[in-house]
């Protein structure tokens, strides 16, 4: 007795063929990646910024990730390699005339065209819905059709005129391909960075350094000094010291006037002091020819006109 209905059929003989793998619907990702922010997945609205890596964001999301500093922040692989606000580039988007917006379907009732959208190239005119390849200069973030950038061959933007190279080309939402070879110019620009800061260092460290070393040569009692003098001036006291040389006399003031001006007023004050002319001794009352003999002394009563 067989056949006769009470068998049980095993799973190879219903399932044939291999399981059909679901296919995601091209339209929905296209609007998922070109209308929506990859970090908060919100509409995009303006101010719109893109990475490195060419995904686009709104720039109220990546502060708001970056202000977040608490333990229990999930770190988006969308934008773990964003680290400070630097790492984004705010876009400069041509508006498209002929997008009406929401506006047109408030209640769902009608068509939404797809096909349409916020955004166009600025060059040729073609909408930025993720059917044609757009790209975004790295340096001003005028953003452009790649067929713009192919057919207008320039080392200029189209918009602004701001100079670009090839590396500074970041397509928008590439294939996987293109994402590799912008995470590479990533890594380079990064690493290059990092060299130029720390060249930068021992450079600020030996400005830093050399004004010390200066005033301890000039504090320390290595040059042989012969006196140290002090002259008051005007109720200012200077410290000068003279030190032996190659010949000349070098002085250190402790003032932070000219050495030059201050080494001729002392020269000039010591010269008068031990070497005086008599032309200027003549000058005080203590000299011989101010003194007067008894002789030539007036007497002590005053004479008048009066005295007979």
């Amino acid at each position: 007795m067989g056949c006769d209905g009470g068998t049980i059929p095993k799973r190879h003989e219903l399932v044939k063929g291999p399981r059909k793998i679901e296919k995601v619907d091209k339209n929905a990702e296209l609007v998922a990646q070109w209308y929506y922010c990859t970090l908060s997945q919100e509409k995009l609205s303006r101010p719109i910024v893109a990475c490195e890596l060419g995904r686009l964001y709104n720039k109220d999301a990546i502060i708001e990730f970056l202000l977040d500093k608490s333990s229990d922040k999930v770190i988006v692989e969308a934008a773990s390699h964003i680290k400070s606000i630097k790492n984004v580039i705010e876009l400069n988007l041509t508006d498209n005339p002929a997008w009406a917006g929401d506006k047109g379907n408030t209640k769902g009732d009608k068509y939404d065209d797809i096909q349409s959208a916020r955004f166009i190239c600025p060059v040729v005119g073609l909408e930025m819905n993720g059917r044609h390849r757009f790209c975004f200069l790295r340096n001003c973030g005028c953003v452009f059709s790649e067929r713009a950038l192919k057919e207008i061959k320039t080392d200029v933007c189209h918009k602004c005129g701001t100079p670009f190279q090839e590396d500074d080309v970041i397509v928008l939402n590439g294939t996987k391909e293109d994402v590799e070879v912008l995470k590479k110019r990533m890594e380079e620009r990064r690493m290059k960075s990092k060299l130029i800061k720390k060249s930068k260092k021992p450079k600020a460290a030996e400005t830093t350094v050399k004004p010390e070393a200066v005033e301890n040569e000039a504090k320390t009692p290595e040059a042989n000094s012969e006196k140290d003098v002090t002259v008051i001036k005007s109720g200012e006291k200077r410290s000068i010291a003279f030190c032996k040389g190659t010949g000349n006399e070098s002085m250190l003031s402790s003032s932070g006037k000219d050495n030059r001006n201050a080494a001729g007023t002392s020269k000039r004050s010591f010269a008068s002091s031990e070497e005086k002319s008599e032309a200027y001794k003549s000058i005080f009352t203590s000299h011989s020819s101010a003194k007067r003999s008894k002789e030539e002394s007036s007497n002590w009563i005053t004479h008048t006109a009066y005295y007979f």
